[in-house]
Parts: C-alpha cells; structure tokens; sequence
C-alpha cells in the first residue's frame, strides 16, 4: 500500500480491482477546495484510458512488477509463445494481451513482458523493428510530386502504408508504437 503521493508516471496499480498504469499524475491545488491528483492511467487488461482524481493523502493499492525480456519463438494457435533466453523458460501470450504490437513480431524478435506474479499485463516491442516488403504495387515513375502512399504487406503480414518509392523485397524500418512507415533500410 502506497498514498497519492507515490503516484508517478510508470508505476502500476490496483483501480477497481484492474491493474492500471499511471501515464500521469498531477497534484492540483485549487484555491479554498482540498488538494487532490489528477491521473491518467491506461488499463492494462482492456488497454482503454481512463482518467481519476485521488484526494491527497489517499491510500492506494501499488502493484509488484517484474519486466524481463524474452524472444518471440512462434505462433500456437491465438497465442504467442516467447522464451526466456537466461532460463530457457516459455511463456505463452494470448492475442488479446499482445495488442497492436503482435502484428510487427517476427520468429525472433525480442519483446519485454511485464509479469504480476504469474499474470501477464503488458507486451512492449522496441520502439522500432525492420521488416521485409513482401507484397507492394510497383511505384509509377514520375508520380511522386505529392505525399502519396501506398499499402504494403510486410513479413509478418502487416499491412502498413509506405511511399510510392518503396517496392517490393525492400527493408523498412516500422514503429512499433504507431505502426508507421520510418525509412528504408539498406541490407
């Protein structure tokens, strides 16, 4: 158990019996009213964000934990096997908990799982990962006076827009956190 006071951006806790993490917490003191912070937290489980106010002083529930990094090894049906590369151990991730991210994880890869106790709340990918082109209309010579984008399918089956420059077997680099096109990438 922790108080308002401890709130920071990062940590993890208990809100109605969900575990949420604090994006960020404001102590607001608004002139003859009591004190209270203002957080934005996003939900772990539903990944929807919500937004509270915490009298100051207020006791909450502080959840313990643990962040390790692991390698994706393959797809079993909806869930995503990973292993831990010091203990060999493997862990299974359900579609749901993966999110958005799933769709730029290659055999290979490597992700940080976050664990309370033996619950899985949250999947991170680097914040950048290159993949291959493996299907994309052909660029048209001449037609790239505008900002024009075009779909293309990568590796892992993604379907991300890139320019009109970008052709087919080429490198690109991904972000992961808005699954926007970057840059090409020489091999």
């Amino acid at each position: 158990m922790g108080t308002t006071a401890d709130l920071r951006a990062g940590a993890v806790i208990k809100y109605n019996n969900e575990p949420c993490l604090v994006l960020e917490s404001t102590h607001r003191t608004p002139g003859n009213l009591r004190a209270f912070y203002q957080v934005r937290m996003r939900n772990l489980r539903s990944g929807k964000n919500l937004e509270e106010r915490f009298r100051s002083g207020e006791s909450i529930d502080f959840l313990r934990v643990e962040r390790r990094d692991y390698q994706f090894l393959y797809r079993e049906g909806t869930d995503f096997v990973f292993m831990d590369n010091e203990t060999y151990d493997q862990v299974n991730v359900s579609e749901k908990s993966m999110g958005e991210a799933g769709k730029f994880l290659k055999e290979g890869g490597t992700a940080s799982i976050s664990f309370n106790e033996s619950e899985v709340l949250q999947v991170e990918l680097p914040a950048h990962v290159i993949l291959r082109i493996t299907e994309s209309e052909p660029g048209i010579k001449g037609d790239s006076a505008n900002n024009n984008l075009k779909p293309a399918t990568l590796e892992t089956g993604a379907i991300v827009s890139v320019p009109l420059f970008v052709n087919q077997g080429e490198l690109i680099r991904i972000d992961t956190r808005t699954g926007e096109y970057m840059e090409r990438v020489k091999e």
